[in-house]
Order: C-alpha cells, then structure tokens, then sequence
C-alpha cells in the first residue's frame, strides 16, 4: 500500500531528490564559519551527519526511480549507491580543491559509504519483502 503510493508522484519525488543532492552539496562546500552553531561540539556528529546525508540520497532516488518505472531492480539500487558514493567522493575532492575552510576527509567517504550501503540495503530488503508480498 505504501510502496503503490510513493509510485504515484513522480514529479515530487524527483524535485525532492534533487532538492536534498544539492542541499547537501551546499551544505558540504559551504564556509564553516557560515553554518549556524548550537554551541556544543559532539565528537563524531559530523560522520554522523555525512552517514545520514547519503542514506537519505540513496532513499529518496531509490524512491524516485522506482515512482518513474513503477519498479526498482537490485541493479538499479547498485548503481543509485555507486551514484552516492562518487558524488561523496567528488565533494570530498571539491572540499580539499575549492574550499578554504574546508578539508577532504577519508572518515567521511567511509560514513558516505556507510549511509548509501544501508540504504540500498533497506531498499533492497523492502523490495524483497513487497514483491514476495504480491505473488
């Protein structure tokens, strides 16, 4: 029931993928000193953060092309987790080439790589789980 319900609006969940890709993208490239603070440092949230950055691209364009085709493949989910990590990988390199406040980090493609691996396996899990469903 959920599944046939995402399927149905395309247009948004497309606009929202896109939305959150370059969201994130700014949120990455952007000067340190011109993100808002809540005045505590906790060690380890921005690994975190990367974690959930790429978890929910990989979910929302796993939404995204199973709404456009009415079904999602396993490849399709491979290849939308590759997507994530290289785009992590290209940030990261845009971080350590056109950022002054910024620097590359290979904790952070590791929890990129974390984020888009759960995420196509929970994709994937749910796929298995609604198509088993339906025969």
């Amino acid at each position: 029931m959920i599944i046939k319900h995402l399927s149905e609006h395309k247009t948004f969940w497309f606009l929202t993928a896109l939305g959150w890709t370059i969201f994130v993208a700014f949120l990455c490239l952007v000067n340190n000193n011109d993100l808002p603070s809540i005045g505590m440092k906790i060690s380890g949230i921005d690994k975190v953060i990367h974690f959930l950055f790429h978890f929910i691209f990989t979910l929302l364009w796993s939404i995204y092309y199973f709404s456009k085709d009415k079904m999602l493949t396993p490849k399709r989910v491979i290849i939308i987790v590759i997507a994530s990590l290289i785009f992590g990988v290209m940030i990261e390199w845009l971080q350590a080439s056109f950022t002054l406040t910024r620097q590359a980090d290979v904790l952070d493609v590791i929890s990129n790589t974390g984020g888009a691996i759960s995420s196509g396996l929970l994709v994937y899990h749910l796929l298995k789980k609604h198509f088993h469903s339906n025969t």
